[in-house]
């Protein structure tokens, strides 16, 4: 099976910094529009490797480290959605990208909503690949709430046990499964419970109110948000659901979500 997270070399990152916290990134590719990858919680760069790889061979494509991930500088305090997209757009700009397709998956796709909302000047579109949930159901976010302060009081095996239980299907490949949660069981917990409280205050709904420009969502078999929920609160979006794959369908199925957005490109960019 192909390594759909690849291995780090031994190198130093590319760094910015935005409001005194350092940002890795990786860059690679030419050509435009340019490519911004956005990864989830307590993910990192490397969970887009399939999607950066296939997309560099025509696009300049970047894959950040969000604050408080990978190579990135892991600062106490609080890890609102608005702080990641500011630090994007601050990206953005930094690198002279241009207007930018952005797309990002579970946290990074209401991440890119975000940043769509709040900086259209610098986004061409966003894809948001099994975005975290615009609304929570109670009991989900029930379940939620008492997964967090499991992670604040020390106890990360209910973390362990929402990774390897909510987020892949019965078929997914185990080697996957493992090497996913050993990257996302190795954020440290105050990241990992201060960035899911932010996931939590997300006001969905409303952000997508502002968002005018072109949108793909990505549903996976079990979609956190059901199309027909997302093309009533974003009505211009594309609405499109892989096959086979868990949560992270951009890894499982990494062909049919590269030739969707593809074909989403084509059409609406």
């Amino acid at each position: 099976m192909r390594n759909l997270i690849s291995d780090k070399e031994d190198r130093t990152m590319p760094t910015i910094e935005h409001k005194g916290t350092k940002l890795a990134y990786e860059e690679k590719g030419s050509g435009t529009p340019a490519f911004v990858f956005v990864h989830g919680w307590t993910c990192d760069r490397s969970f887009f490797a399939a999607q950066a790889e296939h997309f560099a061979q025509r696009h300049r494509v970047v894959s950040i480290d969000l604050r408080g991930h990978g190579e990135s500088d892991k600062p106490q305090g609080p890890y609102p959605i608005t702080a990641y997209a500011d630090d994007i757009a601050h990206l953005i700009t930094t690198l002279r990208l241009g207007k930018v397709v952005a797309v990002g998956h579970s946290m990074g796709g209401i991440t890119v909503l975000q940043l769509g909302a709040a900086h259209p000047d610098k986004v061409a579109a966003i894809v948001m690949v099994d975005p975290a949930p615009l609304v929570f159901p109670p009991d989900l976010k029930g379940a939620i709430d008492q997964m967090v302060s499991a992670i604040e009081s020390g106890n990360q095996e209910p973390r362990r046990q929402f990774i390897a239980d909510a987020l892949f299907l019965p078929t997914s490949d185990k080697k996957l499964v493992d090497r996913v949660l050993k990257v996302m069981m190795a954020a440290p917990p105050h990241v990992a419970g201060a960035a899911m409280k932010g996931i939590l205050a997300f006001d969905g709904p409303a952000v997508a109110k502002q968002c005018s420009v072109p949108a793909l969502h990505l549903a996976a078999a079990t979609p956190l948000n059901p199309p027909h929920l997302m093309s009533q609160w974003l009505p211009k979006v594309v609405n499109g659901w892989t096959v086979g794959a868990g949560h992270f369908n951009m890894m499982e199925t990494p062909d049919q979500v590269n030739s969707m957005i593809e074909g989403f490109l084509r059409h609406h960019v």
